[in-house]
């Protein structure tokens, strides 16, 4: 399991959205549009799925290995 990320876009840094998925389901979801709020600029920033990634540490231990 790990947490949705995407990019802001004043700024150009992966933020976390705060919301958990694995890479699989995350991948096979249906269209979404979603806001987060971002620390970095201060902004909410609007974003669809196809914009965003699972970031899972566990995953990419593996992938190292």
């Amino acid at each position: 399991m790990g947490v949705i990320m995407i990019r802001c876009p004043r700024t150009g840094r992966a933020i976390t959205t705060d919301k958990k998925a694995d890479r699989e389901t995350f991948r096979c979801s249906t269209v979404f549009f979603s806001r987060t709020y971002c620390t970095i600029c201060r902004a909410t920033h609007e974003w669809f799925a196809k914009d965003a990634w699972v970031d899972d540490p566990g995953e990419r231990m593996l992938e190292a290995s």
